[in-house]
């Protein structure tokens, strides 16, 4: 018996350590050295091929990225099931594109379902797998050639290779996806775009420490003398995926490094470097390859019409920056450039616009902002980009992105709520959550209230308010505060409606300077309905939160030196900072920073079911009724699903946060100005469950009709 226990031991021992040697290492005996390399795709000095029936054809790739996140949960949850990328799998092919990309190693369902959807597809959708650098790597290391910054690059590359031919196994809480990966889907990968948005102070140091260096010479990639060293790194560590790959599976994929506007290789003028801070670059055109890669390297860029817009600030623009039709177009001049550079193929790796209501940056040229874009022309502006991609002969582009994430605060609104409960709710503000042709929609099935006319979504809704003939009422979802506000004989020509909103017990007013009412409490916000195009939300000025975080850029005045009293009566207008500085404030330091009014309300129908359908529509006049819909941030709340709203500015220096049960509201109008508005309390209750349906926009059937008649085009050819 005791021996019996024994060898039962040595055999369990035994085969755990095989599957830990063949599954969690990259450990392998090549029996066949001299066995030939095999590889689906290579490249030409300006386009890619792909191998179908023995010959090569040229292969235009045409695709979107695809993230890792769903309301309700973090990307590092990986909760997207392998039923859910089916599906989008599906939509997305029938949008006309044929290949999708993802930022990093997925859960082990995003390759079962890939597998599982191109296995029997005459037509499959191909995979272009990126490899993210941690931000402990990024940040945690200035000096490039450390092996301690390279090791950890390296070892994943290991893990991707395994991975895509289905010979890996990775446990939870790494960082990246887990499970068993079993499937080979190599044979629809077309290759790795390695690195992510890589941190311009690492590199130039690392640059400037190794001034002089060997530079690289590897089996399949070298650098040439002018390389730098961060070159030289990029080299080494595309190298040593090619050799993995080549040397375990026989096998060789298109090989390509991340870049964008921040470290392309382009020598700008003095003033503009250094307004945008732009210290370094990564020229892949000091990377070459040996005829011991067969397939090929790519150039891959993200790039977008309105960040960072350096030729927006050239002299002469209008000269040498006009396209084919007369305008300014520093977009395709840029692309131009890029594709001047270049001996080898370009990919845009990421374009788009968002459809979110707040906007972050602003296109001067042609209006293609980064927000503020509604689904329509959301779609107008992703199908011309395209098209300028294509007019300087790019090997390809990828939209980002597929779906809208919730997770993503951006930069001029990320100081205004809670990034650790983000996912809980969606912020119509924040301009980089809209950036998806497939929305997120609060509802199991539907949101609760379209600002479309129809009362009918009303009907078992008791109003929260009533004085004489108006009355309001009120419902919320995890997007919106809804409203449907009712004046008897309303006349939207001479009738003003003045509904004040009490959210924080620690500041408001009772007066309002501008428009001369009252209230009997004290409102932080005021909506003033005044006809389809003067409608607008207006905040207390102790209450504002541009002027408490950005006044001294917008006005040159310090906010806490001098703050505004709790109950002052002034309402400012809710404004959006857009540029903190300016390349001109260079030659003209007086020039102050770029905002613009987001509290501005839109008339529109947001119904997608409805012919006048508006994405960005605010409020909707039927007669006596309007509907509004108020996002939650614009009241300055930081969580609505725990109802918490913004602190006294000034009590802390910046942003705190208070929670709250409920918040006051009312209403007059002015035709009984002289009268104090009553305000009546409206309960509110957070939520720890997130409902929402997906739904495609209007944006995705218009690039599908472009997408599948060019395919409809190539197959009549």
């Amino acid at each position: 018996m005791k021996k019996f226990l024994i060898a039962t031991v040595i055999v369990i021992s035994l085969a755990i350590g095989i599957n830990y040697i063949l599954f969690f290492t990259s450990f392998f005996i090549d029996f066949n050295p001299d066995a030939p390399v095999m590889t689906i795709f290579n490249t030409d000095n300006e386009s890619i091929y792909i191998l179908k029936n023995g010959k090569y054809e040229r292969f235009e790739i045409k695709g979107v990225n695809i993230g890792n996140t769903i309301p309700g949960s973090f990307g590092t949850d990986y909760s997207i099931t392998k039923y859910d990328f089916l599906r989008w799998f599906r939509q997305i092919q029938e949008m006309g594109a044929n290949t999708i990309r993802v930022y990093q190693i997925m859960n082990a369902d995003f390759y079962n379902a890939l597998y599982q959807y191109n296995k029997d597809n005459d037509n499959p959708l191909y995979l272009l797998h990126g490899l993210t650098i941690s931000d402990y790597v990024q940040n945690s290391h200035i000096n490039a050639m450390d092996e301690d910054f390279y090791k950890e690059i390296i070892k994943n590359t290991y893990i991707l290779v395994d991975i895509i031919h289905g010979n890996r196994q990775l446990v939870l809480n790494q960082a990246s996806g887990y499970g068993f990966y079993l499937r080979d889907v190599s044979p629809w990968v077309i290759g790795y775009i390695l690195g992510s948005n890589w941190n311009s102070n690492t590199i130039a140091y690392t640059n400037k420490l190794h001034d002089t260096h060997e530079g690289y010479s590897g089996k399949y990639m070298y650098t040439s003398e002018e390389a730098t060293a961060f070159e030289s790194v990029l080299a080494m560590i595309g190298d040593t995926i090619i050799d993995y790959e080549s040397k375990r599976y026989k096998e060789q994929r298109l090989i390509s490094f991340f870049n964008w506007p921040s470290t392309d290789p382009f020598e700008y003028p003095d003033y503009i470097t250094e307004f945008f801070k732009k210290c370094a670059s990564v020229d892949v055109e000091h990377i070459k390859t040996t005829d011991a890669f067969i397939s090929g390297h790519f150039a891959s860029y993200h790039a977008y019409p309105y960040y960072p817009g350096y030729l927006n600030y050239f002299e002469n623009k209008e000269f040498w920056f006009k396209d084919d039709q007369g305008n300014v177009n520093t977009y395709t001049a840029y692309l131009k450039m890029l594709k001047l550079h270049h001996s080898i193929p370009i990919v845009i790796t990421e374009f788009g616009v968002p459809t979110a209501r707040g906007m972050a940056h602003e296109d001067t040229n042609k209006g293609y902002n980064q927000g503020r874009n509604t689904e329509y022309e959301q779609g107008k502006i992703i199908i011309d980009t395209y098209e300028q991609i294509k007019s300087v002969n790019c090997a390809g582009s990828l939209l980002y992105i597929w779906q809208d994430d919730w997770t993503q605060a951006t930069w001029n609104t990320q100081h205004a709520v809670d990034e650790k409960r983000l996912i809980y709710w969606s912020d119509s503000q924040s301009s980089d959550q809209g950036f998806g042709i497939l929305s997120f929609d609060p509802g199991e099935e539907d949101v609760l209230c379209h600002v479309d006319g129809d009362i009918t979504e009303w009907e078992n809704i008791n109003p929260a308010v009533i004085n004489g003939d108006m009355k309001i009422y009120m419902q919320y979802d995890e997007k919106y505060i809804y409203y449907l506000v009712y004046k008897k004989n309303y006349d939207e020509k001479s009738d003003i409606l003045y509904i004040p909103i009490d959210t924080t017990p620690k500041t408001g007013s009772n007066y309002s300077t501008e428009y001369d009412v009252r209230f009997d409490a004290y409102a932080d916000f005021l909506i003033v309905i005044d006809g389809q195009e003067e409608t607008r939300i207006l905040v207390q000025e102790r209450y504002d939160t541009l002027k408490a975080l950005y006044d001294q850029y917008v006005n040159g005045v310090n906010p806490y030196s001098n703050p505004p009293q709790k109950n002052s009566p002034v309402f400012n207008q809710i404004r959006l900072i857009l540029q903190l500085e300016s390349v001109e404030k260079i030659n003209n330091p007086d020039l102050m920073a770029q905002t613009y009014e987001t509290g501005i309300l839109t008339h529109g129908n947001s119904n997608p079911k409805d012919d006048e359908y508006n994405s960005l529509a605010d409020f909707y006049i039927n007669e006596d009724y309007i509907e509004m819909r108020i996002p939650w941030s614009i009241l300055n709340f930081s969580d609505p699903s725990k109802m918490k709203v913004h602190d006294d500015y000034y009590e802390n220096y910046g942003v705190e946060f208070i929670n709250i049960k409920g918040i006051g509201i009312g209403i007059g109008s002015n035709q009984n100005k002289g009268n104090i508005i009553k305000m009546s309390p409206f309960k509110l209750k957070g939520w720890d469950k997130v409902t929402y349906h997906e739904r495609l926009k209007q944006s995705y059937y218009m690039i599908k009709q472009v997408w599948t008649s060019e395919g409809m085009t190539k197959d009549n050819e």
